[in-house]
């Protein structure tokens, strides 16, 4: 168990695995950029969470629902939580996540998303199986099962974002495909950095031989 003040942002979770790098320079050296693509995704974000509460029949909605899980150290908000009402006469969270892409070959958003499920969970006292990812290009849902290996991997995902921000070390860049799209490419500069690190090897190399 963490304590309040050790709290990381459940978003912390995603930056870690598209891009450890990325993460460290959000969330330890506090550096942020805007492109298109971030921009587009904060007024999504921003549209959802002023939205007012919503009941019909046996859903209630709710948008921008404080969460804090202090097992697994993370503390953020939820777009969206829908409370489904069961035969019992309960209501069972289902927490949606917004974002303005498609489904990734990762499973960043996943583990993003069975967070914010392990947050109310904990809050509530209740077991949450299932959410969504409702992905803005596609204008569809993804249904998430939070099955085991997922809640393992969310958990794992947690120490060891953790373990990074504790060090206070930021890894070096390794470039890649995702670094074109990433809004902190031109701060970051790894074909630059990973240039350089791969001169120094070869004039080692030669000195050596």
């Amino acid at each position: 168990m963490y304590a309040e003040s050790d709290n990381l942002m459940i978003s912390a979770l995603q930056h870690y695995l598209y891009c450890p790098r990325q993460c460290a320079l959000i969330h330890i050296e506090q550096i942020w950029a805007e492109n298109i693509y971030t921009a587009e995704g904060r007024v999504m974000h921003e549209r959802v969470h002023s939205e007012d509460r919503a009941s019909r029949g046996k859903l209630r909605i709710s948008y921008g629902i404080a969460l804090r899980s202090l097992r697994l150290g993370v503390s953020g908000q939820a777009d969206v939580v829908e409370f489904h009402r069961q035969e019992d006469g309960s209501w069972r969270p289902f927490p949606v996540e917004y974002k303005r892409g498609r489904p990734k070959n990762g499973k960043w958003d996943e583990v993003q998303l069975c967070a914010q499920a392990i947050c109310l969970e904990e809050m509530l006292e209740v077991e949450i199986p299932a959410g969504a990812l409702f992905y803005g290009k596609t204008r569809r849902r993804k249904d998430v099962i939070f099955d085991a290996n997922l809640r393992s991997a969310t958990e794992n995902t947690a120490s060891r974002l953790h373990e990074l921000i504790g060090s206070g070390q930021t890894p070096k860049p390794v470039f890649g495909p995702k670094c074109e799209s990433c809004s902190l490419c031109e701060l970051c500069m790894p074909k630059v950095t990973g240039a350089a690190k791969s001169v120094a090897k070869y004039l080692s190399r030669m000195l050596e031989d």
